[in-house]
């Protein structure tokens, strides 16, 4: 995870006005790669931050985790249009085949596709895939969006008021960005303290969607296959310290799951689990 603290330099480097983006209408065609060992510390450490149970099976959210480090050799290299700092992580999709094991080494392959308009700018998928022995057992399209303006009202729907009703309630510890962080390497600057978060537009810091969707899951262990699809649509972003509710249920061989605010309801997370 080492790399990732220079390329989150080279992320706040690019937010100066001569040295950013370039901008344009296309990404780069760029394939990442590298070969990545499951190991078995490292899936305990993340289970202890996320929630999930002792196992040499790793979580499919995990190989995000070992696949971030390309996305963001990707999205930091000269060639790609957008600056990474801004860019807003608004649906993640995870199909796996099976869960790969300590002792594996996963090749790991991201690149980006997809650059599409959006009601509130523009969006685009990072691509992620996993092999082991040339077959692939994992494949994730995270979806980012690039704000330029928009009311962001098109095909919105209001959501029901006041809060939620059953479930689990969940306060996200404070200190949740910064450990994430230190099992990911994912430093972005509005996760970890109420003063970075305040310098890039958030009045407090907030939780990673990625963690926020692993402890989904981690709640529907045992009642999901080895195999199976993941969808999930992040929308207001959750403050670190807040109270939040988990709800599921079952829904065609799969489950429905939602993350809101305690208090007034508010969404934050909403997706599903389908057998693969």
């Amino acid at each position: 995870m080492s790399g990732l603290t220079a390329l989150y330099g080279r992320a706040l480097l690019r937010q100066l006005p001569l040295v950013g983006a370039r901008g344009g209408e296309s990404l780069p065609s760029d394939v990442e790669s590298a070969e990545c060992p499951v190991s078995l510390d490292a899936l305990r450490e993340y289970g202890e931050v996320c929630g999930f149970r002792l196992s040499d099976a790793a979580p499919p959210t995990y190989l995000h985790l070992l696949a971030f480090p390309l996305s963001m050799r990707l999205m930091t290299s000269g060639s790609f249009p957008f600056r990474v700092i801004g860019l807003v992580h608004i649906e993640n999709r995870i199909a796996q085949r099976r869960p790969a094991v300590a002792g594996e080494t996963v090749e790991l392959r991201v690149h980006a596709e997809g650059l599409a308009p959006h009601d509130r700018g523009r969006q685009f998928d990072i691509v992620s895939e996993a092999l082991v022995d040339g077959e692939r057992i994992w494949l994730e399209h995270s979806t980012y969006l690039r704000r330029e303006g928009g009311s962001g009202s098109s095909g919105s729907r209001p959501e029901p008021p006041g809060p939620p009703r059953g479930g689990a309630v969940w306060r996200v510890p404070g200190d949740a960005g910064r450990r994430y962080a230190a099992v990911s390497g994912d430093r972005n600057p509005i996760h970890l303290h109420g003063l970075t978060a305040r310098l890039f537009g958030q009045a407090r810091p907030i939780a990673h969607g990625m963690w926020l969707e692993a402890r989904c899951l981690a709640a529907l262990e045992g009642r999901v296959p080895d195999a199976y699809e993941i969808d999930v649509r992040f929308k207001l972003p959750v403050a670190l310290g807040s109270k939040v509710a988990f709800t599921s249920r079952a829904s065609g061989g799969g489950r429905e799951f939602e993350l809101r605010s305690a208090n007034d309801g508010r969404p934050h997370l909403a997706g599903t689990v389908a057998p693969g």
